[in-house]
């Protein structure tokens, strides 16, 4: 962490009722623990002067989650109770595609994107790579945010598996991980969260096998 100013955009994505449901129920980390934290950092960025940017997904009618004429569309009322400086409705996975997004963040001269919500691995992934790729300083809070998980014909992997891979990823380049705690704590003393670098977060993983072994 490193005492550097930024100018901060939270951005809560799809915080859904869908996601607490039958319909696409997070597992991990457990919605107990991440839906806190969600209101705590919308609440620690309302007093800091951070921009909050609510975003809510919409799907075709008739799909199985996320139609908007269903109550699995609306936002949970941790994140529908409280205000927000921006609304973004998307229809698909990064907050950028086909929004003001971009257009909002060079308004308000915002560099660093902090982002929670759901998925980990879906509507947050694309949004932190595409961020990264435009030049974005990239926060990501890894316990106000969350995963399920998937079996196809590529085969099965847990929620926690996919959101711990999805975060060591995120810190190895695109976006710097840290818990609800440390981000409030790096808003209070205005410093920056600091990501990793591929060559790095490989030495420290080729150290450990030489030892294992």
């Amino acid at each position: 962490m490193s005492i550097e100013t930024r100018k901060r955009a939270l951005v809560v994505i799809d915080v859904q009722n869908d996601y607490f449901a039958d319909g696409l129920p997070i597992e991990y980390p457990p919605v107990e623990r991440t839906l806190p934290n969600i209101g705590r950092a919308m609440d620690a960025a309302r007093a800091a002067g951070i921009p909050v940017v609510v975003v809510q997904n919409t799907a075709p009618a008739g799909t199985p989650v996320f139609d908007k004429a269903l109550p699995g569309w609306q936002l949970n009322e941790v994140v529908a109770s409280r205000p927000r400086d921006h609304y973004i409705e998307k229809n698909l996975p990064s907050v950028f595609a086909g929004t003001d997004f971009q257009e909002w963040l060079q308004a308000n001269s915002i560099d660093t994107i902090s982002v929670i919500g759901y998925m980990t691995h879906n509507c947050d992934a694309s949004t932190v790579f595409e961020a990264a790729h435009l030049g974005y300083h990239v926060e990501f809070l890894h316990d106000a945010s969350g995963s399920l998980s998937y079996e196809n014909s590529a085969g099965f992997v847990s929620a926690e598996e996919i959101h711990r891979v999805f975060s060591v990823v995120f810190q190895s380049r695109f976006a710097a991980v840290a818990s609800t705690d440390e981000w409030i704590d790096a808003v209070r003393g205005g410093a920056s969260l600091q990501v990793d670098n591929p060559y790095a977060s490989n030495q420290r993983a080729r150290a450990r096998n030489k030892i294992a072994a």
